[in-house]
């Protein structure tokens, strides 16, 4: 095969961010870290922010070291986030004020407010998407009901990806598959819903006509170029902006969109996103009801799917006795959780109060006692309620595809870092009672590379980037074992989540 260049993945996460090199070889895509570094918000007074000059400061050097490495090589680049986060920009294109973190409290409380000027009905059938404070909706209404002025200051609304982009090429877009995570996008126009901006008193023209993945933005600027070492022929393009549009990209399955998928996705990382991949939107009332979420995918697709609380709590039970001074590997409480005794404690994950704990682990105890479940035995116990619980919220959320779409899914593909999780990945078979086929672990970043490579024709399509996947060396696959007692669990998991609604 020809030099066919390298194409770079910028990804960055709600916990860490990396730069990746990939390029085509004979049998498989090669990527190749070039930079990884940690992503945290950041506390300021009462508010909690992204460092959006540290992120961009290390992008740039991660871009530096690419051209160090790659040279006149480089062809693309392409960005991916996370969903719901924006910046705002003035009329001499400033910031206005900074990158609120979704975790930031300011839109406790909005959603009930939003529904006084506009009814849950007619936002589920604006927009499809599901209910969550953390929607940049509730977010921007915030701003109204705190009597915030940068609203009024602002001139352009640009997605986190979007943002980027504009860093680095200078050109202003919101692309679509963030921005259908806002709870402002129409599900079934791909416009932004005048009706919600009109009731909400949020100004339409902050936001710029939505681009579809793989839509080229154009060359670095020059400042960009001199600082880095990249030449004017590399491309900005525009991936699937949003991590888990990409990730869904990646999994190795047969075809694209088709009208009766067989399968069912699992994004698995600080957040988990489960969910199927369809030409249309689900909009009925029994989607609502259920609270499933119609977000965009590549090439005008529907990402049918459910927020769930995903690895968060096992990141933040570590977090927890690292603040008391043990520190666990990733291997080595995995391996603590694999000893412990199976389907003793469970959690309801999606309780309000796991959403952002002080203390993680206080709060799993607290939910224990208030349930009258016996106090885990060790640490190892703790760490596999927290995954065995996670497990049981995907059985629950299997269930409700399988209504929305009226039969059954067969098997079910877990991609992104979660995938290294083992243990989780045999629980997650056990507790569907389906096969699991795990991998590729960075498939977010593969996902963003199959954007890039369409768009400058090295792949005709995203079905031939799948094939490319399903020989990836780390896909594994895991058959479901021991169906009874998690049938068991599951109904006690039920019954604690009753009791912890007046905790």
């Amino acid at each position: 095969m020809t030099d066919q260049g390298v194409v770079i993945a910028v990804d960055l996460g709600a916990s860490s961010g990396r730069v990746i090199a990939a390029e085509l070889k004979s049998d498989r895509i090669q990527l190749t870290d070039v930079h990884r570094f940690e992503n945290s918000p950041v506390n300021i007074g009462n508010r909690l922010h992204w460092s959006l000059h540290g992120l961009w400061q290390q992008i740039e050097h991660g871009l530096t070291l690419a051209a160090k490495q790659y040279g006149d090589r480089i062809a693309s680049i392409g960005v991916d986030t996370w969903g719901v986060d924006y910046v705002l920009l003035d009329r001499n294109l400033d910031l206005v004020g900074p990158g609120f973190c979704y975790r930031d409290p300011r839109s406790t409380g909005m959603m009930k407010r939003v529904f006084d000027s506009i009814s849950q009905a007619d936002i589920f059938e604006q927009t499809g998407v599901q209910f969550m404070e953390i929607n940049t909706l509730y977010q921007l209404y915030s701003m109204r009901a705190e009597n915030s002025p940068l609203l009024d200051v602002a001139e352009h609304f640009l997605m986190i990806p979007d943002f980027i982009n504009w860093l680095l090429t200078g050109q202003m877009v919101n692309e679509y598959t963030n921005a259908s995570t806002t709870q402002l996008l129409h599900a079934t126009n791909g416009q932004w819903s005048t009706k919600i901006l009109d009731a909400l008193n949020i100004p339409k023209k902050i936001f710029k006509t939505p681009v579809q993945p793989g839509t080229q933005l154009g060359a670095l600027r020059p400042n960009v170029r001199s600082r880095t070492g990249l030449n004017e022929k590399v491309q900005v393009i525009a991936p699937a902006t949003h991590d888990t549009g990409s990730a869904v990209i990646a999994v190795p399955a047969e075809g694209f969109a088709s009208a009766k998928p067989n399968w069912c996705y699992i994004s698995s990382g600080t957040w988990s996103l489960m969910g199927v991949e369809l030409a249309e939107p689900i909009l009925s009332d029994a989607c609502r009801q259920l609270n499933y979420t119609n977000e965009g995918g590549a090439n005008g697709s529907v990402r049918l799917l459910k927020n769930i609380a995903g690895l968060w709590p096992f990141q933040q039970c570590r977090a927890a006795w690292q603040r008391m001074g043990t520190h666990y590997e990733w291997s080595k409480l995995a391996a603590m959780a694999a000893r412990a005794k199976p389907l003793q404690s469970l959690i309801d994950l999606e309780h309000p109060k796991f959403v952002a704990p002080t203390n993680m682990l206080e709060t799993i105890l607290d939910f224990l006692k208030h349930t009258q479940q016996a106090p885990p035995e060790d640490d190892g116990a703790i760490a596999r309620a927290a995954l065995e619980s996670l497990a049981l919220r995907y059985r629950v959320c299997l269930g409700g595809l399988e209504e929305l779409l009226g039969y059954r899914l067969e098997t079910i593909h877990i991609v992104g870092g979660g995938v290294q999780n083992a243990l989780l990945c045999q629980m997650t078979a056990d507790a569907c009672q389906r096969p699991v086929i795990a991998g590729p672990i960075e498939a977010t970043a593969l996902g963003n590379i199959i954007s890039q490579m369409v768009s400058l024709g090295r792949f005709s399509s995203i079905a031939e980037g799948r094939r490319w996947m399903r020989s990836m060396s780390d896909i594994v696959q895991y058959e479901p074992r021991y169906g009874g007692e998690w049938d068991k669990a599951a109904e006690r998991l039920k019954s604690y989540s009753e009791i912890a609604q007046s905790w």
